[in-house]
């Protein structure tokens, strides 16, 4: 057994594990509660997507995106759900990395451990270039403007020179361009050559990125205090715009509803669904809560809840105080209000975007570290990941390789190619926990207990029906599929893959009657994993090639199961 790839830790072994850490002072600090859980997790989700994703989003699907935001948020919901059942019974650190070695066994946690990584740790250089950009943007508004060569990467740097040479080719003055042009021509013609190379580094989102691991490393309770302030901020700020934007709401605006069809809606999956990561952070503090059981669950919840209503509605005013077809910018929320001349506001949620970012930072680094702790204790990473600072009481090295994994590559690497990998890592996890749910042993609510207990639906007969009416209305995709899959590409072999597998589960379900939300959540899940561009795939698949190399030939043989 000790050898088995897929060896298992039963629930009482984690729980007990961690109890015994806690007692030896190896503990990390209790002190959340459901409202800081909750501000957490909106703290994690409304970031850079409601300020600069939902315009490309908006772009392709016209009014119609708001429908979008309610169909990501209900697959979303079957995740949080599933979390919630994990949290419930399994309240320590470590967040879909613990619940796969309970589910699944060793490997399948170490997989979903390296893919976290993903999320957390590379999703979080997106929103330091992220915060990067609208801190320039800041500045600006003071006259301060940073040299190009130390506000930008080389990527970036070469795009805005290009656009901008080719338009002053047209008789354009490079003061009239917009900023990412004016930044990146800067850059490349002001940079200090070293080497024979352009010196061109993001040095904003590298010092925010260092401050935050700052913040986390000195502990939970400041950072607690932080972000709670700063989604105050940020939420009193988007209710103030949606207030405000729906008086100069014009419904003409509103019509065509879906200009582009249901097709042009789904456009903005990937877009609309990178507005949602994040709230499963909060699962990774479960042992920092007082009541994890009752809180982490309704902490969940509640943040996505609120997070999707806000979406809506800023979807709504967005697309009703200017037409659809003019959101295709970087900072969509700013510039309706700047468009009608209402140039102060603009400059509001210029600040707020600039929170909003750094409230996404600092839970996402605080999330890592906890992920790698878990790992640590387990045996599969070496024993200083797990190290809890004695005065702090945090994960104190794990923060900063943390700070430095983030960090080191936020000054010259470009957003674009880290996006859609954050995406795939995210929605992996959501996969396997979904599934880990249906292996997990049923269990009756005790009377008077406050912990959650996933809704049983019996799926024998929704869940063939599901994936047969979905087959029925795909038969076109997966005809064209069949007959062309030499020239289709590889992204209809993974919707072939998907209809396998949707398949095969559906059958399942009528067999052993699985329950219906963990089901329709990782079918939902994988769905969207396929809509992801196949060149994303292919570095994902590298991504976990390095990883299962390191766990055998490190961390299977110093797993703590293996002893």
């Amino acid at each position: 057994m000790s050898n088995s790839l897929f060896r298992k830790k039963s629930i009482a072994k984690i729980n007990s594990d961690a109890a015994a850490a806690e007692g030896h002072g190896a503990g990390l600090k209790k002190i959340l509660g459901v409202r800081d859980l909750t501000f957490m997790g909106i703290a994690a989700v409304i970031g850079a997507g409601i300020f600069s994703t939902i315009g490309t989003a908006a772009f392709n699907g016209g009014p119609g995106i708001s429908l979008l935001f309610v169909i990501t948020a209900i697959t979303c919901g079957f995740s949080a759900l599933c979390y919630a059942e994990f949290a419930s019974r399994v309240p320590i650190a470590g967040s879909a990395y613990t619940y796969a070695y309970v589910s699944f066994g060793e490997v399948v946690a170490w997989i979903i451990g390296w893919a976290l990584i993903l999320e957390y740790a590379i999703g979080n250089i997106v929103v330091a270039i992220s915060w990067s950009g609208y801190f320039n943007n800041l500045l600006e508004g003071f006259n301060i403007h940073l040299p190009g060569w130390l506000a930008t990467n080389t990527t970036n740097a070469q795009s805005g020179y290009d656009e901008a040479v080719k338009a002053m080719a047209g008789g354009a003055t490079l003061e009239s361009l917009g900023r990412h042009a004016r930044t990146g021509y800067d850059a490349i013609v002001n940079a200090p050559v070293i080497g024979g190379i352009k010196l061109i580094l993001n040095i904003p989102a590298f010092i925010i990125v260092m401050l935050i691991t700052a913040l986390a490393y000195v502990g939970i309770q400041e950072s607690k205090k932080t972000t709670n302030y700063m989604v105050i901020f940020k939420i009193a700020v988007i209710v103030f715009v949606i207030v405000m934007g729906f008086f100069y709401v014009d419904t003409k605006n509103w019509d065509p509803f879906l200009p582009n069809g249901f097709t042009g809606v789904l456009a903005g999956v990937s877009a609309v669904f990178y507005a949602y990561i994040g709230f499963d952070a909060i699962s990774t503090t479960a042992e920092e809560c007082k009541n994890p059981q009752r809180d982490l669950p309704r902490g969940m919840i509640y943040s996505l809840i609120i997070c999707t209503v806000l979406y809506i509605l800023i979807a709504l005013v967005l697309t009703g105080m200017v037409n659809y077809s003019e959101l295709k910018v970087d900072d969509p929320l700013a510039y309706v209000f700047q468009k009608l001349h209402l140039n102060k506001i603009g400059y509001l949620i210029s600040v707020s975007a600039v929170v909003a970012t750094t409230s996404v930072l600092l839970v996402f680094q605080l999330g890592q570290p906890r992920i790698w702790m878990s790992m640590s204790r387990d045996g599969l990473l070496p024993k200083k990941f797990a190290q809890v600072h004695p005065k702090f009481g945090t994960p104190s090295f794990a923060t900063i390789v943390t700070g430095l994994l983030v960090g080191i590559p936020s000054l010259f690497v470009a957003s674009s190619t880290m996006t859609d990998l954050t995406s795939i890592g995210t929605l992996f996890a959501f996969v396997l926990v979904c599934f880990g749910v249906l292996v997990l042993p049923r269990m009756a609510k005790e009377a008077g207990s406050s912990a959650f207990r996933l809704p049983y639906l019996n799926g024998q007969f929704i869940i063939p029906a599901i994936v047969a009416i979905f087959v029925y209305f795909s038969m076109g995709r997966i005809s064209d599929a069949f007959n062309n899959y030499a020239t289709e590409g590889f992204q209809e072999i993974l919707f072939l893959i998907f209809i396998f597998i949707a398949i095969v589960t559906g059958v399942l379900s009528f067999v052993r009657k699985y329950s219906v939300i963990p089901v329709v959540g990782a079918l939902c899940c994988l769905y969207l994993m396929i809509e992801i561009p196949a060149i994303s795939w292919l570095w994902f698949f590298v991504w976990m090639g390095i990883g299962l190399t390191i766990y055998f030939f490190y961390s299977r043989r110093r797993s703590k199961l293996a002893a």
